[in-house]
């Protein structure tokens, strides 16, 4: 089954770690990866955090990565906005930390009369910046979302309202609902098979959420693994419209396969 995989995508919580507990089959089958001459990257939807605090979180964690195996849903957005609005001036409803990766990459940030709004998961949401946002939006900015998740999952099995949730607000207010850009779209699909340089026969998206990780690569050639290390479970699965290529309790699993 894998023999024709180059290409591990592997969303982070639920899949390497528990919140800041990485699984102990991790580091086995990131090894395994590298012993069989394949590649790895890792893929997060969570839009409240920088590329670089997920690498010194991973590093943290002893797993040291190239900047490139880092890909985040701000970076998919941020290449659409260059490639189709270069130049437009952006008001980003986020944390310090995104509009900071927006700024890294030059983008035109403005906090009025913006020709875009650009939603991200932001914890420091405020009621001020909702109404900005919604202001813009109602008279005809162009909006987009970086991330569809409703919920982030927290330590303890909590959950705390994710981007998704924030753009459900927006749209009780403006009627106005954004286009997203973090997994399942199909712009964060495009956007790993042009930076990996794979074909998508040669990809395995790896990931515990069917509406994000395994979502993605519906109706598309690339592989799609579902373990249950994390949110989902076979119930879902049978419940789900959405369906993985594979189930597996792990990477544990994979790493005997390889």
């Amino acid at each position: 089954m894998f023999e024709k995989i180059k290409c591990f995508i592997l969303d982070m919580d639920g899949t390497i770690y528990l919140g800041n507990e990485l699984f102990p089959f991790t580091k086995d089958f990131l090894k395994k990866v590298e012993e069989t001459g394949r590649e790895y990257y890792f893929f997060t939807n969570n839009s409240s955090k920088s590329q670089q605090a997920y690498i010194e979180k991973l590093d943290k964690l002893g797993i040291p990565i190239q900047k490139e195996q880092m890909m985040i849903s701000s970076h998919v957005i941020i290449k659409y906005l260059k490639d189709h609005y270069d130049g437009k001036s952006i008001y980003v409803v986020g944390t310090p930390s995104l509009i900071q990766e927006f700024q890294y990459f030059d983008m035109n940030l403005v906090e009025e009369d913006p020709d875009i709004v650009v939603l991200g998961f932001d914890t420091t949401l405020t009621y001020e910046k909702l109404e900005k946002a919604c202001h813009y939006i109602r008279n005809g900015c162009v909006y987009f979302g970086i991330n569809p998740d409703w919920n982030c999952p927290m330590e303890g099995g909590k959950f705390i309202p994710d981007c998704g949730s924030m753009a459900k607000l927006i749209e009780a207010s403006t009627g106005k609902f954004p286009d997203f850009f973090g997994k399942p779209s199909k712009y964060t699909l495009n956007y790993i098979i042009q930076e990996t340089g794979y074909q998508p026969e040669e990809i395995a998206i790896v990931g515990d959420r069917l509406y994000t990780d395994i979502a993605v690569a519906d109706q598309s050639d690339v592989t799609s693994i579902l373990v249950l290390s994390g949110e989902s479970t076979r119930k879902d699965v049978e419940a789900s419209d959405v369906k993985p290529d594979v189930i597996l309790e792990d990477l544990s699993e994979i790493t005997k396969m390889l």
